[in-house]
């Protein structure tokens, strides 16, 4: 089973074409040979029609190609025929997605009003209670059936009206079903998807387009990979187009890291059709960051090697480390093994930050790139290593994109029966003029991350940010956001839309205002319950909109507060943070 051709030469994957709209009124034509489609999402109420429509076009305006607009009842999708008319009158035919999530009425509304209606399989027909339940077969069969019955006028709908739509599985969504047969896992989440579109296709209907998306980049890599690989297997006709993105990435620098690590690692494995980057901050922020991570992939994989062998040197659907013998890096730090990834950074960079650098500070260099005892490998030739504690590196100047050389390299390791420690680079040469901050960090991301996620990698090595400050934060950032180490708060934050139920973008910036001291905690800012719940599986604590102007306070997916007033939740985040022991003062 495999999601592509190899994982050494950048090839897109080839999919069926879904038309979205009239190509010859603004609409638009996924997957094929067509471009990747940028899109973004409303973050007004879906009742409000001139807010709609203005955030429409503010986004179009900057690029964006397709609309998402959240439909939670009957009546906010029947207003979608206002906000659609008003677009028209205005010359704006870009394409609308509604965005249903529990009601399958408000879909067969939405779809008389837009070109494609998205479904979460999670909760399309089912109410998530998170209830153990050991299902039969018969059970499962029967379970099946309704939601075959509950599904199939929406298929028939669509294909009447000639809509699309877009199967999206959501990590914190998974039905109860769904869980108690194959857990909270990538599997689950490919299976949730496969169900519905077996629907689908019993009634000929191929108009749709599947994505995966989680808050954890490597959780949605993997799943992603393995939804590719099962299509794959289905037969060739099931090649349909993925949406890509890492839901709740948060804002700042975390979420462009934590989505240029998930959709980025993708498109260099030639996977996507459509991506959204989905920041806790105003849409129009979304498209920048989208065309600047689609202007970066040519450069991080083109290349004329093809490499005669195509196995794959690491397991791409489920994560495990690459094990490593433990080594000294430098005095008092040692890597691999079952140590943290380490930061390294050049002598250049060393100098001007270690006068920096106070006593108990968690950013700072652990080793500097000169001083270690490091073979420097040539991964496109043969090459020999004399003992398994040898340090190993791509060597600079390599005609390779940094991710094909580093995959070569941990294939040709595992050839000759190594298993050295590897330290990662996120390019392989200096560019001839410095990096922008916002796209030298895309690019390290991408790199770094897509090795990190691969299993690959003991140390890590930024020199393509040549703020030397900026590039040792950019390090530890990177390994934040793809879970190999944890040196700050961390937040699972939604991007907002329509159904939420307080400021995302005010909150976020309270409840961190509170609590970014506490190393190694996990807080979740959710708008709604949508996601909430199962988005917080993996977070300590969690602060979700219940009801206007009332928040429910979690620990873990558990929900412990009811109905705190806005005014106070922050307060009584801290104090359910202090009675779990894991509150320390600024």
């Amino acid at each position: 089973m495999r999601y592509g051709e190899s994982p050494y030469f950048y090839q897109r994957r080839k999919t069926r074409e879904v038309v979205v709209g009239d190509p010859a009124q603004g609409g638009i034509i996924l997957g094929g040979d067509h471009p990747v489609v940028k899109q973004s999402m409303l973050t007004c109420d879906t009742m409000d029609t001139a807010a709609c429509v203005k955030q429409t076009l503010d986004l179009v305006a900057v690029g964006c190609q397709l609309v998402r607009i959240t439909a939670p009842t009957v009546k906010d999708a029947a207003n979608l025929k206002d906000i659609v008319a008003a677009l028209r009158r205005c010359g704006c035919y870009v394409p609308i997605v509604a965005d249903i999530h529990f009601k399958p009425e408000a879909a067969m509304e939405a779809a008389q009003w837009v070109e494609v209606v998205r479904i979460n399989p999670g909760n399309y027909a089912d109410s998530k209670k998170f209830v153990t339940k050991e299902y039969t077969d018969e059970q499962y069969a029967a379970e099946l059936r309704r939601i075959e019955e509950r599904f199939t006028p929406l298929v028939k709908l669509c294909q009447q009206l000639g809509r699309a739509m877009r199967i999206g599985t959501n990590h914190g969504s998974l039905s109860d079903r769904i869980m108690n047969r194959y857990g909270d896992t990538p599997l689950g989440m490919v299976e949730s998807a496969l169900e519905f579109a077996r629907i689908c296709r019993q009634l000929d209907f191929h108009n749709f387009k599947f994505s995966m998306k989680s808050s954890n980049p490597k959780v949605m890599i993997e799943c992603y990979r393995l939804l590719v690989a099962r299509l794959d297997q289905e037969g060739p006709d099931w090649n349909y187009p993925v949406h890509l993105g890492v839901t709740e990435a948060g804002e700042g620098e975390d979420g462009r890291i934590k989505s240029a690590i998930g959709i980025g690692s993708l498109l260099c494995d030639g996977l996507g059709d459509t991506i959204r980057v989905s920041l806790t901050e105003d849409s129009p922020r979304e498209i920048e960051v989208c065309e600047d991570l689609l202007a970066q992939i040519p450069g991080l994989t083109t290349s004329d090697f093809r490499h005669p062998t195509s196995d794959f040197p690491f397991d791409p659907f489920a994560f495990e480390r690459r094990p490593t013998p433990e080594i000294e890096l430098a005095d008092g730090v040692r890597c691999g093994g079952e140590q943290t990834v380490r930061v390294v950074v050049t002598r250049a960079t060393w100098e001007r930050v270690a006068p920096k650098i106070r006593a108990n500070d968690d950013v700072r260099p652990e080793a500097v790139y000169e001083d270690l005892n490091i073979q420097e490998i040539d991964p496109s030739k043969d090459f020999d290593v004399n003992c398994d504690t040898q340090l190993v590196t791509v060597k600079d100047a390599v005609s390779l994109p940094a991710i094909t050389a580093f995959r070569l390299l941990a294939a040709g390791l595992k050839r000759l029966g190594r298993n050295n420690p590897v330290l990662l680079k996120d390019c392989l040469e200096f560019a001839a003029a410095p990096l922008e901050p916002k796209i030298a960090l895309l690019r390290a991301s991408v790199v770094i991350g897509s090795l990190l996620a691969d299993g690959i990698g003991d140390a890590i090595l930024v020199r393509g940010e040549s703020g030397a400050g900026q590039s040792l934060r950019l390090a530890y950032n990177i390994l934040q956001a793809a879970g190999c180490r944890s040196f700050k708060t961390d937040y699972v934050a939604c991007p907002s839309c329509g159904r939420t139920l307080f400021n995302l973008q005010t909150v976020t910036a309270r409840v961190k205002a509170r609590t970014e001291h506490l190393k190694g905690v996990k807080i979740a800012i959710m708008g709604c319950i949508v996601n909430g719940p199962g988005e917080m599986a993996d977070a300590d604590f969690g602060y979700v909109g219940g009801a206007p102007g009332k928040i429910n306070l979690y620990v873990g997916k558990q929900p412990i507060k009811f109905n705190i007033p806005e005014a106070e939740a922050v307060d009584r985040l801290v104090d359910l943070i202090r009675e779990h022991g894991k509150w320390v003062e600024p």
